[in-house]
C-alpha cells in the first residue's frame, strides 16, 4: 500500500531558511543615541579557571551529532571569550576530527554523521566520519560536557567504557567524569542540563523503559529508564560539593526543562491521515468496515472510547497500541467466533470460512490494546517515516499465517490497520512519568542552589515560553519549531548555536544577579542574530 498520510516526512517543512519573527520596535530616533555602558565588573566571580560540567547541551551537540563547529558554538566555549575579559583563562576542549560528526572503528560507521537540511527536511550528511571511536586526546580540558551522561554517572569510574565521548578526553581509563573536572580545580563553574539524559531515553523511546523511581541502585537501570528522584538527589549534591571544593569556587545550574515540549516529540500530528489522498480516502470504507466489527465488541464491553472510526471529511487520527488499557485479545478472539457473520466477512477478503479462527486469533492479538490517538498523545520524530507504511516483518507474519501476500499488506498499514507500537508514541501516563521525575529533579536543584548561593537559571521556564509566546532575543522571536523556529535543532532536541547563546546569555544574567557583576548592563551579552542555526552540508 502506498503512503496514505499528508506528507509528514519532518512535516511540510516549506523553507530552506530559517523564517523568524522580526522584533518591533517603537523607540523614537532619541533612543537610538547609543549611551556609554560601564565597565565589566566581576561583582563576586573569579573566572580564572572556568570548568563546564553537564551533558550534551553544555558539549555543543547540535544536528544528531557533535564536531568542531558546534563545539566552538556551544555555551560553554561562548561564556569563556566573555569570562576572559573579566579575567578569565584559556578554555580546552576536547574536539572532535572534523565537521562531519559521528564517529568510526577503523573504517566502519559506528555513529551517524550530523544531520543538515536539504530544502525539504533533516537529512543525514552523506559523508564518512574521521573521528576513530578509540582516540584519546591529551588533555586538560575545561568542558565536560559529555553527550548522554546521566546524573549517576558523573561519578562511575571507567564512565569512558561506557561513553566514547568522555572515553577520548579521561584521565586514565578508570577516571569519572566529576574526579576530572574536580582535579582542573575551579574558581568557577557551571553545571547544566544535569537530569535531562535521565527521563530523555524513556521519552524518545515512546516509554518503552521503565520508571525506576523506588529503585535506589542505578547499576540495575536499563538505557531507557527513568532516574529515581533520590537517586539523582544523591548524585547532584555530590557534584555540587565537589565543584564548589576548596576553593569555594562560584558557579551557575540550570534547571530540567520538559522535554515533552521539544520538536521531537511536536512536530508529528496525532491525525496526519488524510482522506482526499486516494490511497487513504479509497480505503475508508473498508476499513471501518473492519474496525466496525471491533467497535461492536468495543461497545459490548463498555469501552465506546476505543471506537475506531475514520472520517472522509477531515483528518485522521493514527491507530495505536495503548499498553495501559486493559488487553482484550481474548475477548475479541471469542466473540468473533461466536458471530455467525464472520466467515462471510472474511470471505470478502478471499478467505476460506476454515480460516476463521486464525484470523479471528490475529484480529483479537492486534487490536485487545488499541485505539486511535487523540491531541493528548505525543509521537516522536522518527515515526513519520513509518506512518502509513507496510511493516513489511508483519505483512510477512501475517502471510506465514496463511493470509494472502495481498491481504497480509493491507493489515500491516502502521497507524491504520496495525496500531503504532508503543515505541512510536507517548501517551498520557507516560508524559506523566517524564513530569513527575522532572519536577523532582528541578526541585532538588533549586534547593541545592538557594543552599549554596548559586545562581540559577530557568531552563525549564524558557523552553516553556519558547513553547508557548515564543521566546525575544534580539531582532527575533524564537519557538520550538523544528527547522523554522531557530531554537531547535534538526534533531528535535538539541539546541542550535543561536540557542546555545541564549543558554549562554541567561546564564551571564544569572551571574549578574548573584554575584554582582555586570555583563549585560556592560554590553556583553552575545548577539545570537549573527550565529547560525544550521550548518550546510559543504562544510566537511
Amino acid at each position: 500500500m502506498k503512503k496514505i498520510t499528508r506528507d509528514i516526512k519532518y512535516i511540510c517543512l516549506l523553507a530552506a531558511t530559517i523564517t523568524l519573527s522580526a522584533c518591533s520596535s517603537d523607540d523614537d530616533a532619541s533612543s537610538n543615541v547609543e549611551q556609554p555602558k560601564p565597565a565589566l565588573v566581576t561583582g563576586e566571580a573569579n573566572f580564572s579557571k572556568y570548568i563546564a560540567v553537564g551533558a550534551s547541551f553544555s558539549a555543543g551537540f547540535t544536528d544528531n551529532a557533535l564536531f568542531i563547529a558546534a563545539q566552538q558554538n556551544s555555551f560553554p566555549n561562548m561564556l569563556s571569550q566573555k569570562f576572559v575579559l573579566a579575567g578569565g583563562g584559556s578554555f580546552s576542549q576536547p574536539l572532535m576530527a572534523d565537521n562531519i560528526g559521528g564517529f568510526v572503528a577503523g573504517n566502519t560507521v559506528v555513529q551517524n554523521p550530523r544531520l543538515y537540511f536539504n530544502g525539504t527536511g533533516p537529512t543525514v550528511l552523506n559523508a564518512t566520519p574521521t573521528t576513530q571511536v578509540t582516540e584519546v586526546l591529551s588533555g586538560p580540558f575545561n568542558n565536560y560536557g559529555i553527550p548522554g551522561l546521566k546524573s549517576f554517572h558523573l561519578g562511575v569510574a571507567g564512565y569512558g567504557f561506557a561513553n566514547p565521548y568522555f572515553g577520548r578526553m579521561a584521565s586514565n581509563p578508570m577516571a569519572t567524569v566529576l574526579g576530572d573536572a574536580v582535579n582542573e580545580n575551579p574558581t568557577f563553574f557551571t553545571l547544566s542540563e544535569i537530569g535531562g539524559n535521565d527521563v530523555l531515553g524513556y521519552a524518545t523511546s515512546g516509554g518503552t523503559g521503565v520508571d525506576q523511581t523506588g529503585n535506589f541502585d542505578p547499576s540495575t537501570y536499563g538505557g531507557n529508564d527513568i532516574t529515581d528522584p533520590i537517586v539523582f538527589d544523591t548524585s547532584f549534591r555530590a557534584a555540587i560539593g565537589a565543584l564548589i571544593g576548596t576553593n569555594n569556587a562560584k558557579g551557575v545550574v540550570t534547571n530540567v526543562p520538559y522535554i515533552t515540549s521539544l520538536a521531537h516529540f511536536t512536530t508529528v500530528p496525532y491525525n496526519p491521515l488524510d482522506p482526499s489522498n486516494p490511497d487513504f480516502g479509497s480505503q475508508i470504507p473498508t476499513l471501518n468496515s473492519v474496525y466496525g466489527a471491533i467497535n461492536q465488541i468495543f461497545v459490548a464491553l463498555g469501552e465506546e472510547d476505543r471506537v475506531i472510526v475514520f472520517s472522509t471529511e477531515q483528518a485522521n487520527a493514527v491507530v495505536l497500541k495503548d499498553e495501559s488499557l486493559t488487553d482484550l485479545s481474548a475477548q475479541i478472539t471469542g466473540a468473533l467466533l461466536a458471530s455467525p457473520t464472520f466467515p462471510a466477512f472474511i470471505a470478502q477478503f478471499g478467505l476460506p470460512p476454515a480460516a476463521a479462527p486464525i484470523v479471528a486469533g490475529l484480529l483479537g492479538q492486534t487490536y485487545g490494546q488499541a485505539r486511535q490517538a487523540t491531541a493528548n498523545d505525543l509521537f516522536v520524530l522518527p515515526s513519520s517515516s513509518i506512518i502509513g507504511e507496510v511493516n513489511e516483518d508483519y505483512a510477512a507474519f501475517l502471510a506465514s499465517q496463511g493470509l494472502s501476500p495481498a491481504v497480509a499488506g493491507q493489515f500491516a498499514v502502521e497507524g491504520v490497520t496495525l496500531p503504532l507500537a508503543d515505541k512510536w508514541a507517548l501517551i498520557p501516563s507516560e508524559q506523566a512519568a517524564i513530569k513527575t521525575a522532572t519536577d523532582a529533579y528541578n526541585a532538588t536543584i533549586e534547593t541545592v542552589a538557594a543552599d549554596n548561593g548559586l545562581a540559577l537559571v530557568d531552563f525549564k521556564g524558557i523552553l516553556d515560553e519558547a513553547a508557548t509566546t515564543g521566546y525575544a532575543s534580539g531582532n527575533y522571536i524564537y519557538n520550538t519549531a523544528l527547522v523554522q523556529g531557530g531554537l531547535i535543532s534538526l534533531d528535535g532536541i538539541h539546541l542550535t548555536a543561536r540557542g546555545y547563546a541564549i543558554v549562554a546569555n541567561e546564564m551571564m544574567k544569572a551571574i549578574d544577579a548573584t554575584y554582582g557583576s555586570n555583563f549585560e548592563a556592560s554590553g556583553n551579552l552575545i548577539d545570537a542574530g549573527t550565529l547560525p542555526t544550521n550548518y550546510p552540508p559543504t562544510l566537511r
